[in-house]
Formats: C-alpha cells, structure tokens, sequence
C-alpha cells in the first residue's frame, strides 16, 4: 500500500500505474528443496529449520558412528607418515572416503584424549623424545583429512581400493554380478552426480545407451599428487622447485592416463561382454532386415505401378498412332482424290487451250508463227496453274481471235519474264557462291595457289602442334613459312580457312590428298636399288640410307626409354641403344635421334617466334 505524502507536501501525478503482472518462476538450490519438503508435507518450513534439521542429522549420525581402533598404531613409525592409512590411524577404518568432517573431527579428538604423550606421561608410559613418537602419525593424519585438497588426494590412492577389472571370461559367465560392483565401486571418481547404474538385463535401449554414455565420456576427479615423489617445499631454490614440479606434473598425467586407460578397459570390457547390447544389435538387425523387406515390397509395389502405368501409356499411344495413321490415311486418300480430281481438271483445262489455239490456227498467219507460238502454248501447260488456265480458257471462249491472240500472248509474256527472272536468280546463286568459295580460299598472299607439298606440310603442322598449344595458328603460320619451299608467307587466319576448306572435303577429296601423300613419302623412301632385285637376301648394312624402313610407334618407344637408360657419359651408348631396338642399327637409331631433335628445335622455333611477336 501507498504511504500518504506528509502535510504540506504536494504530490503530483506524472503517469498512471502500469497494471501488475503476473509471472510464474521456478525454485532452485535451497529454494527447490524447501518447496519439496513444503510440498510433501503439506506445511510451510523456512529456511532455518531446514538448516537446524540437516544439523540435527548430522549430530545425529556422529552419535551413532563408532570407532575401530588400529591395533598396529603403537608401532607406526612416523617418519614413513606417507605410507600410512590415516583413516586407521584415526580410528575409521570402516568409514574412510564416507566419513564427514565432524566424524573426523570426533574421531581425532577421542584418539587425542588417549594417546596425548602427556596423558600417557602421567599414566607412567615411557614417552618417545621429539617426532619420533607414533602420536605424531595421529597429529599427520587429522592435517591430511581435515584438509579438503589433501583428503582427495589420499582418497585418490586410497590402499584399500580395488583397481581390478573383470576379464571377459567372468563378464560372459556372469556379467551383472561381474562388473555391477566394479562400476558401483569406481563411480565414486565421478566429479558428476547421479551416476547410473548398470541397470538389469530388461532395461531399455536408452537407459543402456546412457549408461555407456557416460562412461565412455566419464570424467574422473581423481588424481594422485600424493605420490609425488619429491617435495616442492624442500627445495633449496627457485630452479630446483621448478624442477620438482615438473617432474611431479609428468608423473601425475603419467598416472591420470594409465586411470583412464583402465576405466576405458573396463567399460570396453562390459560393453562387449554386456548381453542387453547383443540383444540390441539382434534387435535392430532384425529392424533392419524388416525395413529393407518392406522396402524392396514398397520398391516392387512402385515398379508394378509404374509398369502397369507404362504399358497404359503404350497402350493409349498405340491407339492414338493407330487413330492418327487412320485419319492420315483417310487424309491421304482425300488428298489423293482432290489430286486426282485437280490433275483431271488441269488436263481437261490443257486440252482445251490446245483445242482452242488449234482451232485459230494457233494465232499464225503462216506455219513458221503458228509452230513458234504452239511452242509458247505448250509452255502455258507446264507453267501456268489450275485458275490460269480456266481463266484463259474463259477469255479465249468468249472473246474473238485478235482478243484470244492479245490474251495468249499477253500470258506469255508473263511466264517469260517469270522464267527470265529465276534464270537470273540462279546465276546470281552461283556466282555469289564461286565468291564465298574464293574468298574462303584466303585473301592476299594466302590466296595463292596451295600445292601438294604445303597441304602435306600444313597437315604435319596440325599434327605437331595439337589443340591447346599457345598461339597455336600463329605457331603454324611460322612452322610452315620457316619450312615451305613454295616461298609464300602464310598468315594464320590463311592456315585456318585452309585447315576448314581441308575438313569440309568429301571423302574422295581426302582419300585422294592421303594417296598423293603416300606416294610422295614412298618416293622418298624408296626400297634398293633395282640392280639388287635379283640378289639373295640378307641382313641389314649400314651402306645405304635410302633403305632404312618407317619407324613404327614400338620402336620409337623402345629408343626413348634406351635413351633414358643409356645416358651420354655411358661407353659404348649407341652399340647399346641398337641393341636394345630390334631390327635398327648404330646408324638407324642415330639418325632418327637428329630427326627428333630437329623436330623439337623447329617446333621450338616457331613458338619463341610467336611468343615475341606478341610481345611487341
């Protein structure tokens, strides 16, 4: 509720109240736990009296623990503090790692109250002088398990842990009474809560599926400082404590990663051991096969339909095509007959024109006109149409003779300058074609005439230099104008249309330019003389060039690896390269290599010269 503004005061109202909202919020922490036991026990509990009640438990619970006194604590030997078991030492052996601070607190203080050298003392006990007393082992023990960071490290190398993991002979014979208390026993490194448990043969695929989860992703508090050989503290310097910790930090993750390798053993173990999961993978095999049955059905299914729906489809195509060939038909045999019915009519027609002009004595005063103009009749058949013709005919029936004269000739006239027009045409066509022939042919020096040893040496050309070669038609143009004997520079847009015009040849074109090729290349590679015909044969001799026979492609390929294998610092290269290429002697095999060189120099050649052309 709104205070009232003092007397004398005057209040003012800037804006109106927004309307209360209502939001629902969720309790966490001490909250949650105060809205349960509100909750379960119908009643209204504060804060407090949760507090005074967990002490209450706690107080309760240290009344309840008692103490199991270590039988072997007289004869400890303090100086070996680290070798011992604090929890016996204070009495808690069958607590230990469970055993809150206040029970150690109690059970430190009993142990006081009766082995104190002073109480000994004055029970006339012999007391040992200095730290070598066994109550200094009491005195270590509470410093190490009051101590939260020290307790867990000795917790972490508690002695009377079992590290052991079940082999997968006792997990197959047993497996939950097996690996249950190993897992039970070990999830106490956990640093999460709610650690699941292993769970019975009938859990559930999530259930098993979680518990292995978390395992195989556990996370271990665990660590083991407390092993640590060498002690920081005595270090005499800096350097030196350095030193310590570093070996220290290396045998810790020495030791942390040995833990996880065994908790990592053991869950492999009892993930392979683990019955539920061969059920599982049973399961979902059988789902699987399930799946693929129904889907090869389904697939089935489909292609039945789809089947079924193609020969529907074949089936209405057919009858379509059938219905279509039958109107084409029909279509045709009407077409047929109104053809007919026309080439009647167009030959009634021509008759009749025929009749007519005859019968005027086809408009000639003498036989040499009447022959000349019965020509020029029957070129009216041939090239006038049906309603020429009738319309002629008309003319010619109701007019008088000069009148049919003037109309026939007037017709004829017309199919002159008609035929005049297409003759023109036609010529016009040819000429224009003779044009774009010659102008294919290239213009300039290009045009000139291309003998058959250009052709041959424009076809090496496109063969040496394939597509894909930089500035391949100018390259060409300068292979051909270094090598032509003709002496007419070629331009590469002249090698281009010559290598289009070369490749819009018809087959006897080219057949013809490969026979000339072939001759020319047997002229030069001509066979012995002919006054060795008759001469008996024999081996190969190195006496006559004009003898040596074409290179096949195995046999080039057998002198390039021999002139890889045999490089020019080996003795005797060429005897060896010959020996390695049947059928070709010393001779052959270097005179083919200055070919080939001669060829890749060329090729060269002409590429630098395009190159710095197109530089400039």
């Amino acid at each position: 509720m709104l205070l009232e503004a003092p007397e004398g005061d005057v209040t003012v109202v800037c804006d109106a109240i927004a309307a209360s909202v209502q939001v629902q919020v969720e309790p966490v922490g001490r909250w949650f736990e105060a809205f349960l036991k509100r909750r379960n026990r119908n009643v209204s509990a504060s804060f407090q009296e949760l507090e005074e009640e967990e002490e209450l438990s706690e107080e309760s619970e240290d009344e309840e623990f008692q103490l199991e006194e270590y039988p072997l604590l007289r004869t400890l030997d303090p100086k070996d503090w680290k070798n011992q078991d604090h929890y016996a030492v204070l009495a808690l052996a069958h607590m230990r790692y469970k055993a809150t601070q206040k029970q150690i607190k109690a059970a430190h203080k009993a142990m006081v109250l009766k082995h104190h050298p002073d109480k000994r003392k004055a029970a006339g006990e012999q007391i040992v002088e200095g730290d070598n007393d066994y109550f200094t082992c009491i005195t270590k023990a509470i410093e190490i398990l009051s101590d939260p960071v020290k307790r867990r490290a000795f917790d972490s190398v508690d002695p009377t842990f079992d590290n052991a993991v079940p082999s997968k002979s006792e997990g197959k014979e047993n497996f939950f009474e097996a690996f249950a208390p190993v897992f039970d026993r070990n999830a106490r490194w956990s640093s999460k809560k709610h650690v699941p448990k292993l769970g019975s043969f009938e859990a559930s695929f999530e259930e098993v599926d979680n518990f292995y989860s978390f395992w195989y992703n556990f996370d271990s508090w665990r660590e083991f400082s407390y092993l640590d050989e060498e002690e920081k503290e005595k270090a005499e310097c800096r350097d030196e404590r350095r030193w310590i910790e570093k070996q220290n930090r290396a045998s810790r993750a020495q030791r942390k990663k040995e833990e996880m390798n065994r908790i990592r053993t053991l869950v492999d173990t009892a993930y392979s051991c683990d019955p539920r999961i061969k059920k599982f993978k049973e399961e979902e095999k059988a789902r699987k096969e399930s799946e693929k049955k129904a889907k090869v059905e389904a697939k089935k299914r489909e292609q039945e339909e789809k089947d079924r729906a193609r020969q529907a489809e074949l089936e209405a195509a057919r009858l379509a095509k059938e219905k279509e060939e039958e109107e084409a038909k029909q279509a045709a045999q009407l077409a047929k007959k109104e053809k007919d019915i026309q080439k009647k009519a167009i030959r009634k027609e021509r008759q009749k024109l025929r009749t007519t002009c005859k019968n005027w004595n086809y408009f000639g005063d003498n036989e040499a006109d009447s022959i000349k103009m019965m020509e020029e009749v029957e070129k009216l058949c041939d090239r006038l149409e049906l309603t020429s013709l009738q319309s002629l005919n008309e003319v010619l029936a109701s007019g008088s003779k000069e009148e049919s004269k003037a109309a026939v000739e007037s017709q004829v006239q017309e199919v002159n300058a008609q035929l005049q027009k297409e003759k023109e045409a036609e010529v016009q066509a040819r000429q224009a074609a003779r044009t774009a022939e010659q102008a294919s042919g290239g213009g300039g020096a290009g045009g000139k005439g291309w003998n058959e040893d250009d052709l041959q040496l424009l076809i090496k050309a496109v063969n040496l230099f394939p597509a894909g070669t930089n500035a391949r038609w100018e390259v060409i143009a300068n292979y051909m104008n270094l090598h032509s004997a003709s002496g007419v520079k070629r331009t590469a847009k002249d090698v281009i249309n010559k290598a289009k015009n070369l490749q819009r040849l018809d087959p006897v074109q080219k057949d013809e330019i490969n026979r000339k090729a072939f001759e020319k290349f047997k002229k030069e590679h001509s066979a012995v003389p002919s006054t060795v015909d008759n001469a008996a044969p024999s081996e190969r001799f190195d006496g006559d060039d004009n003898a040596v026979a074409p290179w096949t492609t195995e046999e080039q390929k057998l002198l390039e690896q021999a002139l890889k294998t045999y490089p020019v610092s080996t003795p005797e290269r060429w005897e060896k390269i010959a020996a390695a290429v049947p059928g070709r002697t010393k001779k052959d095999c270097m005179k083919r290599y200055k070919e080939l060189v001669e060829m890749v120099k060329a090729k060269k050649a002409a590429q630098e010269q395009v190159a710095v052309k197109s530089k400039k």
